[in-house]
C-alpha cells in the first residue's frame, strides 16, 4: 500500500531556491524537474538540464538548488510497501533525463487530483499512476544493451502483466525466454527489481482487487480468475499484500464510495 503526503506540481521558486535536508526525510521524494538544476550526487553538487527525475529513498541526503533565474518542479511525498517501489532497480537519488516530461507532468496532476479526491477507489487510482510513472522512469533509466536478453524478459513481463491468472511458473516462464530458471530469476530481478514469482504475485493481487470493486462475482470466481484454484491459499496471500482479506478489502471499498 501506498501512502501519498503530500503532491505538487509546477512549483516555482526565486533563484536562490535551496532543498537542502542533510539526514533524508523519513519518506520517499520524487522530484520531475521543469529547469535546470543544481543536485547534490555522490559527493558532488553538479548542474543538470531541465527535466529529470530524481527519486530519493528515506534517510538519504537530499540537496537541490536553483541555477537560473528560477526553480519549478513536479514532486510528491509518500511511503510505501510495494515491491515495484521498495526493490526498484532504479537509480536513487540521481537524475535520469526523461525524454517526454510533458507526459510525466500530466501524471503529477493526475496524482494531485487524486490524493486530493479522496474517493473510493483512491487507492486503486494511485497505484495505477505510480506504476506508469515509474515505468516511464525505467524505459528512460535502461539502456536496451544492458543485457542481450532485455527484449525477451520485456516481453514476458508484458504476458504476465496481461495475463495474470495463467498458471505461471519459475520453469514455465525459463521456457519460454529459452533461459535456464535460475539465470532468468537472476536477470528479472536485476532488470525490473522485483522477481519473477513475485511480478506474477502482485499482478494477480492488483487483478483481485479490480474484480472486487468492479464485480459482483464471488470471492471463489475472482480467486480462480486469478490464478488460484485454493480459495484459502488466495485469500493468505491476498491479506500478505493488501493488509486485509478479500471481502474486508471489497466492504471497505464499497462502503468509502456510498
Amino acid at each position: 500500500m501506498t501512502t501519498i503526503y503530500y503532491v505538487g506540481y509546477d512549483a516555482a521558486h526565486p533563484d536562490d531556491f535551496v532543498y537542502d535536508i542533510p539526514e533524508g526525510h523519513d519518506f520517499w521524494l520524487l522530484i520531475l524537474t521543469q529547469t535546470p538544476a543544481e543536485i547534490w550526487v555522490r559527493g558532488d553538487i553538479r548542474e543538470y538540464p531541465a527535466n529529470c527525475a530524481v527519486l530519493f529513498p528515506p534517510r538519504q541526503k537530499i540537496y537541490y538548488r536553483a541555477c537560473s533565474d528560477r526553480f519549478v518542479n513536479d514532486w510528491v511525498r509518500f511511503n510505501t510497501g510495494e515491491l515495484f517501489l521498495t526493490e526498484t532497480t532504479l537509480p536513487l537519488g540521481i537524475p535520469i533525463p526523461m525524454p517526454d516530461p510533458d507526459y510525466g507532468r500530466k501524471l503529477f496532476q493526475l496524482l494531485a487530483v487524486e490524493n486530493f479526491l479522496d474517493g473510493g477507489y483512491r487507492e486503486l487510482s494511485i497505484d495505477y499512476l505510480l506504476r506508469i510513472l515509474f515505468n516511464k522512469m525505467l524505459e528512460a533509466s535502461q539502456s536496451t544493451e544492458k543485457s542481450p536478453y532485455y527484449h525477451r524478459l520485456l516481453d514476458l513481463r508484458k504476458k504476465i502483466h496481461q495475463q495474470p491468472g495463467h498458471p505461471w511458473s519459475v520453469a514455465s516462464m525459463a521456457e519460454d525466454v529459452h533461459l535456464s530458471p535460475g539465470y532468468l530469476q537472476s536477470l528479472y530481478k536485476s532488470a525490473f527489481g522485483i522477481s519473477c514469482m513475485e511480478d506474477v504475485i502482485q499482478c494477480r493481487i492488483r487483478l483481485a482487487k479490480e474484480r472486487l470493486v468492479h464485480g459482483p462475482q464471488r470471492i471463489a470466481d475472482i480467486a480462480a480468475l486469478c490464478g488460484y484454484p485454493n480459495v484459502e491459499h488466495f485469500s493468505r496471500q491476498f491479506r500478505q499484500i493488501a493488509g486485509c482479506t478479500p471481502r474486508s478489502f471489497r466492504k471497505s471499498v464499497l462502503k468509502t464510495a456510498d
